[in-house]
């Protein structure tokens, strides 16, 4: 072949290869020109987002854990796991469980089982069919489990009913008058989460407190625990990664990760199933008893906690005496951030508001839990608000008895949830229960309605609670010939708060429980489509 004919073949393809680019080049440029046309013009009418109104997520069942009753430790434990000895043979437990009717006037199918899930005890049967509305408002009645003896943990259980989330309540209560977990403690049973604290815990020589972690769930539970003592946060191996078997309890000594700590709070964090916990808090002065309760968790992280059933009494000079320092009245103040929280104190009593000797403007270092002692307020009941300039957690350790040769008793009283349109409250029998409501600022409207153990919702009281006061009412043992095991209560007006005192006649007996959230109504979620 001659080199002209080889020159005009490769001419020939490279003219073939730059008329493609040339056209990749102007389909290119063609598509960017639409592009740019699209941009410039309305968009179809079919390219929308749509918002729905908001969707109703169903009901579901309502699960309170119970805590089991009081257990000795025995011997001095090694590590955090602990040995349990029996307590006084005059040591009783008893539970007390109210559920309320829907609002067709339908009881949910309610019952008592074990942590592990097998039914004990039926407080009602389900509806055989889904009643259908009347009009007006049916009569509330309540299924009610009244002094059920206890010995192990209890967890109450009720169905969703006509998509209602389900209404009740249940309380866990302790006594013994002799050995060294002489005193009552209460408990009201707890909904499982996964994130809560608990403050007032004592690891101090001859103070013993064992964080109980129940899971009722079907889900394995892996619990981290956050630890802040008076100097700081404490930390401490073996605090992390705790395994919670379903249906199992662990419990935990606290003396084995923080020792030495007067003033404790934990802050108990879950992953997988969600978790119930409280705190039995004991003191054992050489062979006097010191008291003995459950510290529960209380209202989250927030820059106000108000504190009611809390009854200061005349203590002497009984805490200035050696190894009686925890034998007065104190509000516990933990920070949880790293800045420090100034706080303003208020007490709110029957005759109006107490201020704390100093003016109650008190500076709580970041990171640690702070006491502010209760002493100089003349004696009564009281509603003790703390307001602050960060999120903290607080909670009230109140005392019973002056004489330090006398067996004492203590109770703490959590931080409480604002009371709103229904809450149920279960109240023991054989113990002198009351009621005690305070209204921090501006004036409230209580409505409270005895529920009797024949399972009928008595007659509404109303109470009317100036603004800074606190109200106290005698649970009566019988109303109408038949037995009193819980309350219905509903609030109005500005923001109230509430609490069940218990004690015992001629005894330094007290406890305390913070009234539970009400049921929640109907949630809704947003729901957002787009094509």
């Amino acid at each position: 072949m001659s080199n002209a004919r080889v020159a005009a073949g490769r001419l020939r393809k490279r003219l073939g290869a730059m008329a493609g680019i040339l056209s990749a080049v102007a389909v290119l440029a063609a598509a960017a020109g639409a592009v740019a046309a699209s941009g410039s013009l309305p968009g179809p009418t079919s390219e929308r987002v749509l918002d729905l109104p908001l969707a109703d997520v169903p009901a579901g069942r309502a699960t309170a854990v119970c805590t089991e009753p009081a257990r000795l430790l025995e011997g001095t434990p090694v590590g955090t796991d602990p040995q349990f000895s029996p307590v006084s043979g005059s040591a009783k437990s008893f539970l007390n469980a109210v559920v309320l009717s829907g609002k067709e006037g339908a009881l949910p199918g309610s019952r008592i089982t074990s942590l592990a899930g097998q039914q004990e005890a039926e407080i009602s049967k389900p509806p055989a069919s889904t009643a259908t509305p009347v009009a007006g408002a049916p009569a509330l009645k309540a299924g009610v489990v009244a002094q059920r003896p206890v010995s192990a943990t209890d967890v109450v259980v009720a169905e969703a009913l006509g998509n209602q989330q389900p209404a009740m309540a249940a309380l866990m209560h302790y006594g013994a008058t002799d050995g060294d977990l002489r005193g009552t403690a209460a408990a009201a049973c707890q909904a499982p989460a996964n994130d809560f604290w608990i403050v007032g815990a004592d690891t101090t020589v001859g103070r013993a407190a064992v964080l109980d972690l129940k899971n009722a769930s079907g889900t394995p539970a892996t619990v981290s625990l956050d630890l802040y003592g008076s100097k700081g946060q404490v930390q401490a191996a073996g605090s992390r990664g705790l395994l919670v078997s379903p249906g199992t309890t662990r419990s935990v000594v606290l003396a084995g990760l923080a020792a030495g700590e007067p003033s404790l709070a934990v802050h108990v964090r879950s992953v997988g199933g969600p978790v119930a916990g409280t705190i039995q808090q004991s003191t054992l002065r050489g062979l006097t008893p010191g008291g003995v309760d459950f510290l529960s968790p209380g209202s989250p992280p927030s820059v106000r906690q108000n504190m009611t059933g809390v009854e200061i009494s005349d203590t002497g000079s009984l805490g200035s005496k050696s190894g009686f320092q925890d034998a007065v009245p104190v509000l516990q103040i933990a920070v949880p951030g790293a800045a420090d929280a100034v706080v303003q104190v208020k007490l709110s009593g029957n005759n109006g508001q107490k201020s704390l000797p100093g003016g109650g403007v008190v500076t709580a270092k970041g990171g640690s839990v702070t006491q502010v002692p209760l002493t100089g307020v003349p004696a009564g009941s009281y509603t003790v608000t703390a307001s602050s300039d960060v999120a903290i957690i607080a909670s009230v350790r109140v005392t019973k008895g002056n004489k330090a040769e006398d067996p004492l008793d203590f109770a703490w009283s959590p931080a409480a949830v604002r009371l709103g349109s229904q809450h149920v409250v279960a109240v023991p029998q054989g113990a002198e229960a009351q009621l005690r409501f305070g209204a921090p600022d501006g004036r409230a409207k209580i409505s409270l309605s005895p529920i009797t153990a024949d399972g009928a919702v008595r007659k509404a009281d109303t109470l009317d609670i100036s603004g800074g006061t606190t109200a106290t009412v005698k649970v009566p043992d019988k109303v109408e010939g038949a037995a009193v095991v819980g309350y219905v209560v509903s609030a109005a007006g500005d923001p109230a708060y509430g609490a069940v005192v218990l004690g015992r006649d001629g005894r330094n007996d007290i406890a305390v429980a913070a009234i539970q959230p009400g049921a929640a109504g109907q949630e809704k979620v947003p729901v957002v489509l787009g094509y």
